[in-house]
């Protein structure tokens, strides 16, 4: 009876020392720092591609997924309302022309004749009138007539006179041309109708949407058709050979992560294989980013930091949105 007694006793203690292992490992383990996992994702260099006039996309020319190179045509905008002020400016220019050719030329020959016709004329009457003062004024002296027509037959001559030399001067202003002022400004108006032409035939080369960059098509926003507004985005393209990876990391987190650090990561997508970037940028976020510690918990509240990474050599098939890891663990490493 005293032996079953015995080895009841230490069967309970086995039992009992069992149970303490088994909960002393359960808070070994759960005591033990769980690996903190810093993950972000993969970007490359985009470029949205719009328009600098308004109109309607009449053709696209590539699709999404393609490959384009830089200067390749992508689409084409049709825009009316620049063919016609294309012709406007064109008609302007043409009348500004017609003005500066009259203007160097100067007058016709018919209206240098004219001119001159009139300036003998008026000379005819200068004669005239000048007999005429001269017969009055003799009877005049002889008491024949009174000083009133006397002052009326020598006004009509210093008229005639002047009436001369105003014809003169018509006459020598056709024989000139215009004025160097005047020359001067139609010169200008040819200038600037010349200008506004080249304005509009620049505008003209906006209807062909270029790639900016070399890259892939990663998406079209309108369609054939469509009407797009000034500087309004047609497509985006994605430069593959510029990318990096992106993370945002708090700040008790950023042990080790420094500028010029090299880390590996892991691209899941890509399979189990881990590569090598180099930190390039860190950082700060905005306030929205910190992480607020609780008051049981007795910490403090970290910021968060954007942090960039460059891959050391170029990875294939890395696509921009894929998850990339960097694993790290809390109070040691």
């Amino acid at each position: 009876m005293k032996t079953r007694k015995n080895n009841n006793l230490l069967a309970g203690l086995a039992g009992l020392l069992g149970v303490i292992v088994i909960v002393s490992l359960i808070g070994l383990y759960a005591t033990k720092p769980e690996p903190v996992i810093i993950q972000g994702e993969a970007e490359a260099k985009e470029y949205r591609v719009s328009g600098k006039i308004p109109g309607r996309v009449s053709e696209i020319l590539t699709e999404e997924g393609a490959w384009v190179n830089k200067g390749d045509t992508l689409a084409i905008i049709s825009s009316p309302e620049l063919n016609a002020k294309l012709e406007q400016a064109i008609a302007a220019r043409d009348a500004a022309q017609a003005q500066n050719r009259k203007a160097i030329k100067g007058a016709r020959p018919e209206q240098i004749m004219g001119a001159y016709e009139l300036w003998q004329k008026a000379e005819v009457g200068v004669d005239i009138s000048a007999k005429s003062y001269e017969r009055v004024e003799k009877l005049f002296e002889k008491k024949v007539v009174t000083a009133q027509k006397r002052d009326e037959a020598e006004a009509q001559y210093k008229a005639a006179i002047s009436t001369a030399k105003a014809a003169k001067s018509q006459y020598e202003m056709a024989m000139n041309g215009a004025e160097k002022e005047d020359r001067e400004a139609a010169l200008a108006l040819v200038n600037r109708a010349t200008g506004a032409i080249k304005e509009v035939e620049s505008y003209l080369d906006e209807v062909y949407i270029v790639a900016p960059s070399s890259g892939e098509i990663s998406e079209i926003f309108p369609e054939e058709g469509s009407l797009v507004g000034t500087g309004a985005p047609i497509m985006s393209i994605t430069d593959l050979t510029q990318m990096w990876f992106t993370f945002s990391v708090r700040e008790d987190l950023l042990n080790g992560l420094t500028l010029g650090t090299v880390v590996k990561v892991h691209i899941p997508a890509l399979g189990k294989e881990e590569y090598e970037a180099k930190v390039t940028f860190i950082k700060a976020m905005a306030s929205y980013a910190t992480w607020r510690s609780t008051k049981v918990s007795g910490g403090f509240d970290a910021k968060t930091f954007e942090l960039k990474a460059t891959p050391t050599t170029p990875i294939k098939a890395l696509r921009p949105g894929m998850t990339v890891i960097i694993k790290t663990v809390v109070n040691g490493k």
